[in-house]
């Protein structure tokens, strides 16, 4: 669906915010962008056997939504620390779930395959459909606000980032793009700070399941570099923090990762000026929300 694009009021923040709700999307994500992008354009022969995805969540329930719409089975490799709320909604979906170690599912991410599955393998990141599934955010951007001057867009494996501001390039050129990073896996801005050097991090599960990781994939890296006017790194605190008030001045659920571009706003550390924040998403656990909404951060 176009998602809305809606103010934040909170006249206390050092720049005027807009908001991008992609948590309004029937999946509550994105990501649907990109799953049905790609596998509407996929062969019948392609599909013959279904589709294989590997994700934390997110663009597992794309597409899973997208084959049950192609009419074939979906599996969805994940990591073992998908949250439940997550793997639910996958369920429902009719997709099925295979977990494997963070290590085993970050191979799989790294490879684009999964030997334990056949059917086409839709590429969360790495898969130029997807990618102008994403972009289309951009153009919606584009007709619906007449000027903006930066977007702050959560990294996770880069797919969001390269689709917007590949758009953006194009069309407006002027605007800056910024990756927000969790604290618990920030290698844009540790890359960033190697001078463009390919950098791993320490990688730390957190509440904050679809951003952050603990490297970049090198395609992603070559192709979104020079989109970049620079990236921010959001603590855990700031991002519940941020889920607050998008629950308190714009009745907006926001899981951990479509709230960081909002904390880097309200930190004041993405500048002024008119900032279009991302809300990528809105897929988090009720006990984790309900954590977030007494006043603490979710272990």
């Amino acid at each position: 669906m176009r998602t809305p694009l809606v103010r934040l009021d909170v006249p206390e923040a050092p720049a005027e915010i807009w908001l991008k709700l992609e948590c309004l999307q029937p999946i509550g994500s994105f990501k649907i962008r990109g799953a049905v992008n790609a596998i509407r354009q996929a062969s019948p022969e392609a599909l013959a056997r279904g589709v294989v995805t590997t994700s934390a969540g997110n663009m597992a329930q794309g597409v899973a939504w997208a084959a049950r719409e192609a009419g074939v089975p979906a599996t969805i490799v994940v990591p073992d620390h998908a949250p439940e709320a997550k793997l639910a909604a996958i369920a429902r979906l009719g997709g099925r779930v295979v977990k494997v170690p963070y290590e085993h599912w970050w191979e799989v991410m790294e490879a684009g395959r999964y030997e334990g599955a056949d059917g086409l393998f839709v590429h969360p990141v790495q898969d130029d459909l997807v990618m102008a599934g994403n972009g289309t955010v951009a153009l919606e951007l584009l007709e619906d606000l007449a000027t903006f001057d930066s977007v702050l867009i959560p990294y996770g494996g880069g797919g969001l980032t390269t689709g917007i501001a590949s758009a953006l390039n194009a069309l407006a050129p002027e605007v800056r793009i910024y990756a927000v990073e969790p604290e618990t896996g920030a290698p844009v801005a540790a890359t960033l700070a190697a001078g463009g050097e390919l950098t791993p991090v320490e990688y730390r599960p957190s509440f904050v399941d679809g951003a952050g990781s603990k490297g970049l994939l090198p395609k992603m890296w070559e192709l979104v570099r020079p989109l970049l006017a620079g990236s921010h790194v959001v603590s855990i605190a700031e991002a519940a923090a941020a889920i607050r008030v998008l629950a308190e001045r714009a009745s907006v659920i926001a899981e951990g990762a479509g709230a960081l571009a909002v904390a880097a706003a309200l930190s004041g550390r993405a500048g002024s000026g008119r900032i279009v924040c991302i809300v990528s998403g809105g897929n988090i656990d009720a006990s984790r929300l309900a954590a977030i909404f007494a006043g603490r951060t979710p272990e």
